[in-house]
């Protein structure tokens, strides 16, 4: 049985240990880890999949805005990575973690959501999209049609052209 927890409550080392096995260790390169650069995760949205005391899975969300060239900053929340462990990928434990983090960002989002990744996917479970993301430049290069976002718990995505990068 899968139980989801605060990521908060894992140690820190073994959420390192997860990412690297998932991701590799030269993941630290990633323009997404240029974005969060200097903040840390936002502990109502980050969480942890764990069975029978081992983890599995990960999801973490990052403080991060949308900086328009006039100076506006519209806070948004950088979705990922959403890690799971090889040996235990294509089993739901992704969609389980990013079901339970888009339930609670419902009422808990301090902003609309934003994320790299497959819009294949990520748009037909989950309602994420380029749509509004056109315009939207990163600290590093990136596929145009894997920067997506959604609103959540009222807010809006940020209008036109602007800088993503951390609060």
């Amino acid at each position: 049985m899968v139980e989801l927890l605060p990521l908060s409550n894992i140690e820190p080392q073994a959420v390192e240990a997860l990412l690297d096995a998932a991701f590799g260790t030269d993941r630290f390169g990633r323009t997404a880890y240029r974005i969060r650069e200097g903040v840390d995760a936002v502990p109502s949205l980050s969480f942890a999949a764990v069975v029978d005391g081992v983890l599995i899975g990960t999801i973490q969300c990052w403080p991060v805005a949308h900086r328009a060239a006039d100076g506006t900053a519209t806070p948004l929340v950088m979705v990922g990575p959403v890690a799971v462990r090889p040996e235990v990928q294509r089993g739901g434990h992704g969609r389980m973690l990013m079901t339970h983090m888009l339930d609670a960002a419902e009422t808990g989002a301090d902003g609309a959501l934003m994320m790299i990744g497959d819009p294949e996917y990520y748009g037909r479970f989950f309602g994420f999209d380029a749509d509004a993301t056109g315009e939207w430049e990163l600290p590093g290069p990136f596929e145009k049609r894997r920067l997506l976002a959604r609103a959540v718990n009222g807010h809006d995505l940020p209008a036109g052209a602007g800088m993503i990068g951390p609060r």
